[in-house]
């Protein structure tokens, strides 16, 4: 991916654990590396489908001078997110942040922080089967836009399915989600399920009836297991009525287990329950 540097920028600030730091303050040194696409930028010569470094600058002073912080890794935490969400065209952020004026009292040259972060397209699966269950899942669709740092990028439509386990319920309206996130896996799962709340979602029964559900499906290629989140969705291969509208709008998607395209996996999945419908 291309990239736009800016090393060592000088900013003065109060930044620190002790007391001292926060009253006198002291020098930090901000490096970056903004990636982004820049053909366009370089065959038009043109300013505006670029990224402005020097407006960069400015706006990395203004956020350090804004907020004292205890430590660096806030700092660089605190900067990325804010350069994310205030310049779209920057994908991926790279930033370091060095303290030369450490007081450890030993010598030394500087001592740094450097974290990468960046927007990653994640995919969902949504449901309802309960009340009026196009407008819940158009509440939920809203809500998600209103999240700053998420950016929905598309909503497959809406298909109406059998249910799945508990069968003694109602039809379901499903569909898909493929949205960037700048959220880590664990915090975009709170945020789906503070949606689902607000949506009167309640878990009486497994796989039972509810007004909305919101599953990540894939979350890039992330392959973790922990008590409250799988990913990828270990049932999707399974699921008829995660597949097909998720072949909709990202039928070249490939699962980072199976390494099999959604697409595919829908076939497969076709073939194994005697199916012989047609991709969308």
């Amino acid at each position: 991916m291309d990239s736009i540097q800016i090393r060592d920028l000088e900013v003065y600030c109060h930044h620190g654990v002790l007391k001292e730091e926060n009253v006198l303050g002291q020098k930090f040194l901000v490096s970056l590396t903004l990636y982004m696409d820049t053909r366009l930028s370089g065959i038009s010569d043109d300013l505006s489908k670029s990224i402005d470094y020097a407006e960069v600058s400015h706006f990395v002073k203004r956020e350090m001078e804004k907020k004292n912080f205890k430590l660096i890794e806030a700092v660089a935490e605190h900067l990325a997110r804010a350069i994310l969400l205030t310049f779209p065209k920057i994908e991926k952020i790279r930033v370091e942040i060095k303290k030369p004026w450490a007081p450890i009292l030993l010598p030394l040259d500087t001592v740094s922080v450097c974290i990468e972060r960046e927007w990653q397209k994640v995919y969902l699966s949504v449901g309802s089967n309960m009340g009026d269950r196009e407008k819940h899942l158009q509440d939920a669709m809203d809500a998600l836009q209103k999240i700053p740092s998420i950016r929905v990028r598309q909503i497959s439509d809406w298909i109406e399915t059998e249910p799945y386990g508990y069968t003694e319920q109602d039809m379901f309206l499903n569909g898909a989600v493929e949205l960037e996130t700048i959220e880590p896996p664990e915090v975009l799962l709170q945020l789906l399920q503070k949606i689902e709340q607000e949506g009167k979602r309640e878990r009486k029964i497994h796989w039972g009836p509810r007004t909305i559900d919101l599953d990540i499906i894939f979350y890039g290629d992330v392959v973790m297991q922990t008590e409250e989140l799988i990913l990828p969705h270990r049932e999707m291969h399974k699921r008829e009525f995660v597949l097909k509208p998720l072949c909709a709008i990202a039928p070249w998607v490939s699962h980072p287990v199976y390494h099999r395209t959604v697409s595919e996996l829908l076939e497969e999945l076709n073939r194994t329950t005697g199916k012989q419908e047609e991709m969308p």
